[in-house]
This record gives structure tokens, sequence and C-alpha cells, in this order.
């Protein structure tokens, strides 16, 4: 009776409108990669299905800044994750000026991501010891605004395994440039070469900022993405090189939503890179900063201790995408993680993500938050997620159905992340080049999926053997109810 009257709930949702979201003239070429909804690459129409986006789950306080050489003004974290071992990376600054000769690259360990210590690393002397864990002092380049990655290049030499950009000054502020640094270790850097790898080729001050780069296993390139200006505003700009040494000169990065422009806001940071789950699609954690919008009284900003110069701004984080190209894709424009409670998280240059999202258990990942800048309880704080949890294409009760563009793909199973409710379901259909369904995958065909799960096989009464379709142009009909779908993936049993 209950499946009788899912049917015919999907029998009405089928007679709805399903607005287009548009179509590709040529068939999208999937292969095995996972794709997650944070854009509208794959979808052709929605009826009854919105995009939600989903706030991380605030999880406390897991480092203080709190030795006498890092203080208030930590700040441009980044935070790596190779296989066994998280390393975060951090700028130590006591003092609010950076020409103190207090500026320095500090960093941390961790075996679970919740957890940090700081090993004695004796490379840098703090007041005459070196018992500290300071990688390179005031007095190297790098230290502003230093931001590593593990290189994935193939056939990159183990020397040369991390890689990171650093701001390096020449002679004055309009000639900041950016430095290239490589690492066996991740710990023990030097310079790539002696001159920078990057140069400022923009007639407005540029790279004051962290400026991140990674190797794009999609582009087959080295992508870098750095702080620029334009009509007095924050922008983000890209740089391309084949070998990290010669970059090309810069592109300014635009905004749109919905295929329209976007508003163009302050982002202080831009935190691009790989997501770890599908590295085709890089994802911006960026810090968005509104200078002038002043939340704190001077009263309220005397009781948190907050340094006086540090208090008349206020900023967030939002979430961006790319697949490459000169166009960031803000398909929410509300903020990814808001600040919290309290006037501590309501201060100039607080709320700033760390570099990169990162596995932090079999069903979750995790992205850090510098906060409470520019006080005494200044600390790294860690938000979580579900695996591939950024956003979801969700129905409410009554039945929603999702079509997606005209795809190839290889692999021999059709998996999806997702979660229903005790009532909820999703079901799937595997429709041919004109959109109709293919004998043994139609919609009556498939077993209603049920659950709450990060990956599990979509089953036809045949069973979920989808080989025969591999490199065939096909479509799919998705059907859902009290559900929301995070991804799918076609995949090698």
């Amino acid at each position: 009776m209950q499946a009788a009257c899912w049917l015919l709930l999907i029998g009405v949702a089928i007679l709805l409108a399903v607005p287009a979201l548009g179509e590709e003239t040529e068939p999208l070429a999937l292969g095995t990669r996972r794709e997650i909804f944070v854009d509208r690459y794959l979808l052709a129409a929605l009826s009854g299905v919105q995009m939600v986006p989903h706030e991380p789950r605030d999880e406390g306080c897991v480092f203080a800044f709190d030795r006498p050489w890092e203080g208030p003004f930590c700040g441009y974290a980044s935070v790596l994750y190779d296989g066994s071992r998280y390393r975060l990376y951090y700028r130590g600054l006591p003092q609010p000026k950076h020409d103190t000769g207090l500026e320095s690259l500090c960093y941390a360990e961790s075996a679970d991501g919740l957890h940090w210590n700081r090993p004695e690393l004796g490379l840098v002397a703090f007041e005459g010891s070196r018992r500290n864990n300071i990688l390179i002092g005031s007095s190297q380049p790098g230290t502003h605004s230093f931001a590593p990655f593990l290189d994935t290049r193939p056939g990159v030499p183990a020397s040369e395994r991390f890689k990171a950009l650093g701001l390096e000054r020449i002679e004055s502020k309009q000639d900041w440039s950016l430095a290239g640094f490589v690492a066996e270790d991740g710990v023990h850097w030097r310079r790539i070469r002696p001159e920078p790898v990057i140069f400022n080729d923009t007639p407005t001050f540029a790279f004051d900022s962290q400026n991140v780069a990674f190797w794009s296993e999609s582009e087959g390139k080295y992508v870098a993405y750095g702080r620029t200006w334009k009509d007095g505003v924050r922008r983000i700009s890209r740089f391309e090189s084949p070998d990290f040494l010669h970059w090309s000169g810069s592109h300014r990065m635009e905004y749109r939503h919905d295929g329209r422009p976007a508003p163009v806001e302050e982002m202080y940071t831009n935190q691009t890179h790989p997501y770890f789950r599908a590295p085709h699609i890089y994802l911006a954690t960026a810090a968005r900063f509104f200078p002038g919008r002043q939340a704190l009284t001077e009263e309220e900003a005397r009781a948190i201790q907050v340094d006086p110069g540090y208090f008349k701004d206020t900023s967030d984080s939002v979430l961006m995408s790319t697949r490459g190209g000169y166009v960031y894709d803000r398909t929410f424009l509300t903020a990814f993680i808001k600040p919290g409670l309290g006037p501590q998280n309501w201060v100039s240059r607080s709320n700033y993500p760390a570099l990169n999202i990162v596995p932090t258990g079999p069903n979750e990942m995790s992205v850090y938050v510098c906060q409470n800048y520019g006080q005494p309880s200044a600390h790294l704080r860690r938000y979580a997620l579900r695996l591939d949890g950024l956003a979801s294409l969700r129905a409410d009760y009554e039945p929603g159905e999702i079509r997606t563009k005209r795809f190839t793909f290889a692999g021999d199973r059709l998996t999806l992340n997702f979660a229903t409710s005790a009532a909820g379901g999703i079901r799937v259909e595997i429709q041919d080049d004109q959109g109709k369904p293919i004998p043994g995958y139609a919609l009556e065909d498939c077993r209603e999926i049920i659950g709450n799960e990060i990956a599990r096989d979509v089953s036809w009464k045949q069973g979920p053997e989808v080989a025969a379709l591999a490199g065939r142009v096909v479509r799919l009909r998705i059907v859902m109810r009290d559900a929301d779908l995070y991804a799918l993936q076609f995949h090698r049993k």
C-alpha cells in the first residue's frame, strides 16, 4: 500500500512543470568523478527540489594562540592532511604592527585533527631560546602570508613534495611579490630559487594576504589565487604555471550567481583549494570583509580586551566554487560560517577560515577558523560537516524531481551520498539521450533507497550493474521525497 501511494505521489510530481536550468550542447564527461552539489554543473531541471547550503557544526576551540611568540594577531592559517598527519601552519604575531620584527611562521601537528601539539623544532631563536615551534623567523620572507600545499603532480621529486607561496617585500609595498618554497618533510623549507616566482603586475598594491596555489589534476597545471585590488576593493586574481617557477600574469576572477553577475564583496582571503573527494572542483572558503561595519561599542570592545584598532569592522566567510577558468560560482550568497555568539566574534579580521577542508573521520570533514582576533583569547576553532555535506539537493514531504544534463560515464555502479526520513525515499531512472527510460532502468524498476549513508549503490530489479551503459550518452531522472542528496558518483566496484 505504501509503495502504491509513493508511486502515485511520483505520478503527481511529474505532472508539475520542470523549469530548465540549462542544457549543454555537448554531453558532459563524468568518467568516475564524484559530483557534489555546490553548483549547477550537472543539473538540467529541478521541480520541488531546492539547492540547500549546510552550516558547519561548531566543535569548539582546538588550538589557543597563547605562546609569547604567537599572540592576539595570529592568522593566515593552513591545515594540510597527508594521509597520516595533520599539519597546521600559521602566522605568529604578538603585536598588531607587521614591522615589529616579531612576525614568524609557526607549525603544529595532530594525529586526528582535534588534538594538536607544538613540536620543539629548534630552528629559530625567540628571546634567546630555540625551544619553540617557529619554522621561519621575522628576518626571512614568507612569514606574513605563507600558504603551503602538498604537491600531487605525478612525478614530483620527493624533495619538493611540499610547496608554498610566501610574501616577499623587495623595495616597497608596491613591489611585494611572491617567493616559492619547497620542502620534503613540510618542516625544513628552502627557497626554490633566489628571486620571486610571481611578480606584482598590477598598478595597485597586491599580495598583502594569503595567496594560495596547488597542482590542478583536471587542468594539468599549477594554479594560484592571490590578492589584488580594483577600485579600492579587495579582489581575487588567478595565475597559472606549468612548473611552479614560471607564472602567467594575473587574471581577475569574477563572480556569478544563477548565471548572472554576483555582488562584488571584499574577499580578504580566498582559500581556494581542490576538494579532496572531487579534486576537479575547487572550493573557496573565503573570508568576507566589511570595512567600517561596526558591531561593537567602545565599552564592549574594552570588556573583551580587543586591540583598539581592531573592532570597527566585521567579517564572516562565504563558500564559492570553480572548475577552472576565471569565474567563481556563488551558488549561495549567504554566509558559510556566521560569526558566533558574543562580542568577541564581531571584531575586525576575525572568523577567517584556514586553507583547506580536510577529512577528520570516516563520515566527517572539517574546516578550521581563526577567531577572537586582536584579543588575548585568539584561537583556532574547528567546524564539522558530513562528507560532501557542504550543500544538498533537498525535497520536502511532497515528491520532487531532478533531471540531469546529458553525460557519459565510466564504471559499473552508481553510488549516492544521501539521507532520507523514515517516510522519505529516493528512486533513480536512467534515460537515453532523448530522455526516454532505458529498459530495466526505469523509475518503476528502481528499488527505493531509504536511510542515511555516505555511499549506497543504486539498484534496480535486475541489480546495481550499469557497466552496459558506460560510454553511452544518458541522463538521470531522480525522484525524491523528504530527502537530501549530497553527491553521486559512477564508480568501479
